[in-house]
């Protein structure tokens, strides 16, 4: 087996929430995980969508953010920035 030059591995302790909601158009099925890393930002996991992205409030205030992240329409990006500046 070839040795393995690790850039780090560490185990935190996070705090994960399950949430499921129905929007205007679709349903939301995210699990939020918040730890010491990536500068306060939570991991945001849209489970149905298998897509991720490392959100905090300038990320929320980027146009076109969620859009791309999540794949969605402009109308559903709303509704999950609405629901995420909630939490982050």
């Amino acid at each position: 087996m070839a040795d393995r030059f690790f850039l780090y591995d560490d185990i935190v302790d996070t705090k994960t929430r399950f949430v499921s909601f129905m929007g205007e158009n679709q349903r939301f099925d995210l699990a939020i995980v918040q730890s010491d890393r990536y500068y306060g930002k939570h991991i945001v996991l849209d489970i149905q969508g298998s897509r991720f992205a490392i959100i905090g409030q300038d990320d929320l205030r980027e146009e076109g953010y969620l859009e791309y992240a999540f794949n969605l329409s402009e109308e559903d990006a709303e509704e999950l920035r609405s629901f995420l500046f909630e939490l982050v």
